[in-house]
């Protein structure tokens, strides 16, 4: 019953996608790594950890540092363009604008809000905390286009002050949030659910599509799911907390071999914002025995690059489906100065979801294996083989 379903969806919501295409660039530790800077790890956890749910007009935007998927929309009238980050993470949108000066703000597209004859201020003021500085900003009200979808008076926020290097590096110019209301800063109505209200889309959904090895192609589709993208079934899995895009995980397996360690449930978000799989810290060590990986001076976790073919796979039991992670998903092959290297793309976190339960964070590395649809519409998250 479930694949008929599955390939009903697939028929009923093939036409009438917008796509918006998506760029890989340099993620800023990696352009600031080539200039001889080397961030501090953060945990990517403490994105999640905030106040944000009292509606205050706090974001944070801890572990951006390593996203790499950006892709356009404009803001105003006439239209400016962007390059925004589509972050499943958080729930705001905001973008650089010409009330600040920085450095890090000039390196970047600026939203001109006396250039748009469809602004309108709103006299709230936000602040963003991060790694190595803090972000400020206004909110306000202008027309948004996302790939042809038009939101009139849709809440933006305005930077008005970014302090540090950080953002000088970085290749978007804002971050356009898809997770649920609840997180919304300021109590701001989120892109997605003006989408929604408004009637804009075929189906309250939408769904990810992450190249794999550095290659463009990268798709986010709002409306319905894109055949092309994926091949076999969609398996869904309830949303356990409509806040961030958060599921259960019953199991993880090493070479098919249950652990246990999600034998009373283990909770995870899946955030287009997070580069890395993020495993809770107790369970890391494991995890690393089995790879044979070694840590370098900077937190990183190395591995011998011959060795890729001869390491475990990984596997995530979701609603009683598995899903694996070979090598070739976690290990990342890069290359400095002629020289090879290889560096493993799971990280630490180091606290718990709400309810307690062990916290994983399936970003980009589990997002390439496997095209995601989020599905508004009935609380609930789709995993497919990506193609």
């Amino acid at each position: 019953m479930k694949c008929l379903v599955a390939v009903l969806v697939c028929v009923v919501l093939a036409e009438g996608i917008v796509k918006i295409p998506l760029q890989k660039h340099k993620s800023m530790r990696e352009a600031l790594r080539e200039k001889g800077i080397e961030l501090p790890y953060q945990d990517p956890a403490l994105k999640y950890q905030t106040d944000e749910f009292a509606g205050s007009a706090n974001m944070y935007i801890n572990n951006y540092a390593d996203t790499t998927y950006y892709g356009a929309i404009s803001i105003g009238t006439p239209p400016q363009s962007f390059q925004v980050l589509f972050d499943t993470g958080s729930a705001n949108l905001w973008v650089d604008s010409v009330y600040c000066n920085t450095q890090a703000c000039n390196a970047h597209t600026k939203f001109n809000p006396q250039r748009s004859s469809t602004y309108s201020g709103k006299g709230q003021s936000f602040y963003l905390p991060y790694g190595a500085g803090s972000l400020y900003g206004v909110f306000g009200y202008d027309t948004v286009n996302v790939g042809g979808i038009v939101i009139n008076n849709q809440e933006i926020g305005l930077s008005t002050n970014e302090p540090g290097q950080n953002f000088v590096v970085a290749k978007f110019d804002g971050i356009l949030g898809l997770s649920y209301p609840s997180i919304s800063a300021g109590g701001e109505t989120p892109v997605m659910d003006n989408m929604m209200s408004l009637s804009l889309l075929n189906a309250d959904m939408f769904a990810f599509y992450l190249s794999r090895g550095g290659q463009q192609g990268s798709v986010l589709s709002f409306g319905g799911v894109d055949n092309s993208m994926y091949q076999g079934q969609i398996y869904w899995t309830p949303v356990t907390s409509q806040t961030y895009w958060q599921i259960g995980v019953n199991g993880f397996q090493i070479n098919g071999r249950e652990t246990g360690w999600c034998s009373q449930g283990c909770q995870s978000i899946v955030d287009t914002g997070t580069s890395t799989l993020t495993a809770p810290s107790q369970f890391l060590p494991s995890i690393m025995q089995a790879i044979g990986a070694q840590r370098n001076q900077y937190g990183q976790y190395m591995v011998d690059c011959s060795q890729i073919n001869n390491l475990p796979t990984f596997s995530f039991v979701i609603s009683g489906v598995s899903f694996p992670l070979p090598p070739s998903a976690y290990i990342t092959q890069n290359y400095q100065n002629g020289y090879q290297y290889c560096s493993v793309g799971i990280a630490p976190t180091y606290l718990p979801s709400h309810d307690g339960q062990p916290l994983w964070i399936m970003g980009d590395v589990f997002l390439r294996e496997y095209y995601s649809v989020y599905d508004r519409s009935n609380n609930r998250l789709g995993f497919a083989s990506a193609v």
